[in-house]
C-alpha cells in the first residue's frame, strides 16, 4: 500500500468543487444588487406610470392635428450652422403668426430635447437662431401661438433640404 492510500482526505473547505459550487449563488446575489441599485438610482423618462392620462393627452393632440389639417396649414423648415428656418403657409398662400414654437425631441435622451420660438420675416418665413448646430435624429413638432394646432416631422441632422412639416395622419 502507497501512503497517499492511508493519508485522509482534505477537509471540505480545502476542496475546490464546494467552492465553486457557492460561486455561482454569490456571484447571482451581488449581481442583483447591483441591477436593484441600478434601478433604484436611475429614472426611466420613457416609462409612465399612469397610462389612462397619456391616452387622454394623445387624443387632444390628435384634435391638434385635424385643427391644422382643416386650416390647410403645411411647412417646411430648414436648418443651417446658425439658425433655422421655417416657411409655413395656409391654402397655399403665407401663414402670419405672430410666433412659432418647434419642439425637437431626442428619440432617446430626454435631457437633448429642444424647444425653439421662430420670429416672423414676413411672407409666411419664421427664423430662430442655434447656440449651436444641431445633429443627429430628432422629431418635430411645430405649434402656434396659441397651442391650437400641431404640426409633425422627422429631421436627420445636418440636412441641405428642406423638411417637411404637416399633420400627423391616422391611418
Amino acid at each position: 500500500m502507497s501512503d497517499d492510500a492511508l493519508k485522509p482526505p482534505a477537509p471540505w473547505y480545502r476542496q475546490f468543487w464546494p467552492w465553486f459550487v457557492l460561486a455561482i449563488p454569490a456571484f447571482t446575489i451581488v449581481f442583483c444588487l447591483f441591477m436593484i441599485t441600478v434601478a433604484v438610482r436611475t429614472q426611466g423618462s420613457m416609462v409612465s406610470d399612469d397610462y389612462y392620462r397619456d391616452g387622454l393627452a394623445i387624443n387632444m393632440e390628435l384634435a391638434k392635428d385635424h385643427k391644422a389639417a382643416d386650416m390647410g396649414l403645411d411647412g417646411h423648415v430648414a436648418f443651417n450652422d446658425q439658425g433655422a428656418r421655417i416657411t409655413l403657409t395656409r391654402h397655399s398662400q403665407p401663414a402670419s403668426f405672430d410666433f412659432l414654437i418647434l419642439n425637437l425631441s431626442h428619440p432617446t435622451l430626454s435631457e437633448r430635447d429642444r424647444r425653439l420660438q421662430f420670429q416672423p420675416t414676413g411672407d409666411g418665413h419664421y427664423e430662430v437662431r442655434l447656440a449651436q448646430p444641431l445633429e443627429g435624429r430628432w422629431y418635430m413638432d411645430l405649434r402656434g401661438p396659441d397651442n391650437s394646432w400641431r404640426l409633425k416631422g422627422e429631421a436627420a441632422l445636418p440636412s441641405d433640404v428642406a423638411l417637411p412639416l404637416e399633420p400627423a395622419t391616422q391611418g
